[in-house]
C-alpha cells in the first residue's frame, strides 16, 4: 500500500511490506519499553526505606528522582541526532543494555553513590527508548493506522507507571528493595535477546554533521531546566532559592542559545522546522497543557487525600489506582477512534470533560466525599487518554518522513521538561496559598486552621488548571485530520 501526500512524493510503510514481521518489531519495543517505563515509578516508594538504609537525608535521596529527570533532560534533545547516526537494531539494543548494566549496577551497589550512578545510567537507556519507538512506529505505520498503535504505546505509558507504586510497595515490604531492581534484570535481558531475533532496521542512516557546540547548549538548556525545576519543587523555598535561580536562568540562556544555533544549521541538532507545520504545533501546546494539569492531579491529589481528608499513602495510592487503570486500557481504544473518525471527534468532548472535572475538583473541601475524588480522576484520566496520544499522534502525521526523528525528539524532551515545570509550579502555587491563609489566621498552628489552609491551596491549584484546560477546549475545536506534507503549505482536510 501506497500513501500518497500533498507533494509529490510516495510514502512506503514496511506494515504493508509481507517480508517484514511488524509484530516481533512491536514486541521487541514495547517490552522494553514497559520495563524501563515501570522502573521509573517502582522506587519512589522505597526512598524512605533508602534513607534508612544508607544513612541518608531527604534532600540527598530525592537525586534518585532529580538526578533521572536531569539525565533524560540531557539525553532525549540528542536522539533525533542518534536515530540518524545508527541503525534502528544498533540503537535499541545498545540503549536496553545499556538500562540493563545500570540496573545490575544498581541492584548490587554497595554504597548509595554508587547506586545514584546505576540509577542514572539507567536514565540514558529510559530516555533514548521512548522517540526510538515513536520514530520507528512512524516509520512502519501509514497514518490511518498510527492512532491504535500509538494507542498501545499509551498503555504501555499509563499502565507501568500505574501498577509501579503497588507493586514496589509489595516487593520492598517481602524481599527487599534491592529486589526492585533484580525482578526487571531478566525481563530486559530478554527484551534484548528477543530485538537480537527479531528487530530489523527501518530506519536510513544518513549521518550528517555533529554539532558539538549544539549539544553543549543543549545539555546545558534543558539539564539546567529540569534540575532547576525539579529543586524548586523539593525545596523549602523554592524559586527563592538561589541554587534554583541560578540553574533556571542558565537552563533558559542554555535553551535560547541552543534554539538559536538550530535555526542557522543546515544540518540542525534538533530541526525545528517542525513548528512550521501547524497540527504538530497545535500537538505540542496541548501535549504540554495536558502534561502539566495531570500533575495538578498526580502531585497535589495525593498531599490533599493524606492531608485533610487523614487517608494513609496506601489507601490514596488505591484511590488514584483505578482511573490510572483505565487510562491505559482505554489508550488503544481511543486510538482506534482517532484513526476511524479523527482527532475532533474525540478531542472537543474530552477537553469539556476535562475542565468540568478540572472546575469540579477547584470545589475540593475536607468534607469531600471520597468517591467524588475517585470518580473525578477516573473522569480526567480518561480525558488525558482521548486528547493526549491522538493529538500527538496527529500532530507527527503532518510531518515529513525527514522530520521524524525530529518531531519525536521535541515530544519526547517536552515530558521531563514539561514535567519538572508542572510539578514545581503547582507545589509553589500549593505553598504560597498555605502560607498566605495561616498568615491571615489567628490560629496558625492549629490542625483544623492547616487542613483549611492545605484546602485552600488545592483550590487555587485547581482553578490555575481549570484555565489552562480552557486553552485546551479552544485547541480541540481548531484540530483537523493532518495528512503527511512535504512542505509547510498545508491544506485542511475537506
Amino acid at each position: 500500500m501506497k500513501e500518497q501526500s500533498t507533494g509529490t512524493k510516495e510514502y512506503e510503510f514496511l506494515a504493508d511490506n509481507p517480508n517484514v514481521k511488524v509484530l516481533p518489531i512491536m514486541l521487541s519495543l514495547i517490552i522494553g519499553a514497559f520495563f524501563a517505563i515501570l522502573n521509573e515509578t517502582l522506587l519512589n516508594i522505597a526512598l524512605i526505606t533508602l534513607m534508612e538504609e544508607f544513612g541518608i537525608s531527604l534532600t540527598t535521596v530525592q537525586w534518585m528522582a532529580t538526578g533521572f529527570m536531569l539525565v533524560m533532560g540531557v539525553v532525549i534533545p540528542v536522539s533525533a541526532l542518534l536515530l540518524q547516526w545508527f541503525t534502528t537494531r544498533q540503537l535499541f539494543l545498545s540503549t536496553m543494555i545499556i538500562f540493563t548494566i545500570g540496573t545490575m549496577i544498581s541492584a548490587s551497589a554497595p554504597t548509595f553513590s554508587i547506586l545514584l550512578i546505576g540509577r542514572l545510567i539507567q536514565a540514558v537507556g529510559t530516555g533514548l527508548l521512548m522517540p526510538i519507538i515513536f520514530n520507528v512506529f512512524l516509520l512502519i505505520f501509514p497514518p490511518e493506522r498510527r492512532g491504535k498503535v500509538m494507542g498501545m504505546v499509551g498503555l504501555v505509558i499509563m499502565f507501568a507507571p500505574a501498577i509501579g507504586p503497588t507493586l514496589s510497595g509489595v516487593i520492598v515490604e517481602y524481599l527487599g528493595w534491592r529486589y526492585l531492581f533484580i525482578t526487571v534484570i531478566p525481563f530486559a535481558l530478554f527484551s534484548i535477546a528477543f530485538a537480537y531475533k527479531f528487530l530489523v532496521n527501518v530506519s536510513e542512516v544518513t549521518k550528517p554533521k555533529i554539532d558539538i557546540i549544539s549539544i553543549v547548549f543543549s545539555t546545558i538548556g534543558f539539564g539546567s531546566t529540569v534540575y532547576g525545576f525539579s529543586a524548586a519543587g523539593e525545596s523549602a523555598d523554592g524559586f527563592l532559592s538561589m541554587n534554583v535561580l541560578i540553574a533556571i536562568i542558565a537552563g533558559v540562556i542554555g535553551i535560547v542559545l541552543f534554539v538559536l544555533r538550530q535555526l542557522k544549521l543546515e544540518e540542525p541538532v534538533m530541526d525545528l522546522r517542525v513548528f512550521k507545520y501547524p497540527m504538530y504545533t497545535h500537538a505540542v501546546f496541548m501535549f504540554l497543557i495536558i502534561i502539566m494539569t495531570m500533575f495538578a492531579s498526580e502531585i497535589i491529589l495525593p498531599m490533599f487525600m493524606q492531608g485533610p481528608l487523614a487517608l494513609t499513602a496506601a489507601t490514596a495510592g488505591l484511590v488514584l489506582l483505578p482511573g490510572s487503570l483505565l487510562n491505559g486500557i482505554m489508550s488503544p481504544f481511543m486510538g482506534h477512534l482517532f484513526d476511524k473518525f479523527g482527532p475532533r471527534v474525540l478531542m472537543i468532548p474530552a477537553t469539556l470533560v476535562l475542565s468540568g472535572t478540572m472546575f469540579m475538583m477547584s470545589r475540593l473541601t475536607a468534607e469531600t466525599s471520597l468517591w467524588v475524588i475517585i470518580v473525578g480522576y477516573i473522569l480526567i484520566m480518561l480525558s488525558v487518554s482521548a486528547i493526549m496520544m491522538p493529538a500527538e499522534t496527529n500532530g507527527l502525521n503532518q510531518l515529513p518522513k525527514r522530520l521524524y526523528p525530529h518531531g519525536t525528539a521535541v515530544m519526547s524532551t517536552l515530558q521531563p521538561v514539561g514535567g519538572a515545570i508542572g510539578v514545581s509550579v503547582f507545589i509553589s502555587i500549593l505553598n504560597a496559598r498555605q502560607l498566605s491563609f495561616l498568615q491571615q489566621s489567628n490560629t496558625p498552628s492549629d490542625p483544623a486552621t492547616i487542613s483549611e489552609a492545605m484546602v485552600a491551596g488545592v483550590e487555587l491549584v485547581y482553578f490555575i488548571a481549570f484555565a489552562m484546560t480552557i486553552v485546551a477546549v479552544i485547541l480541540a475545536f481548531t484540530v483537523y485530520r493532518a495528512k503527511p506534507q512535504e512542505d509547510v503549505q498545508v491544506q485542511k482536510e475537506g
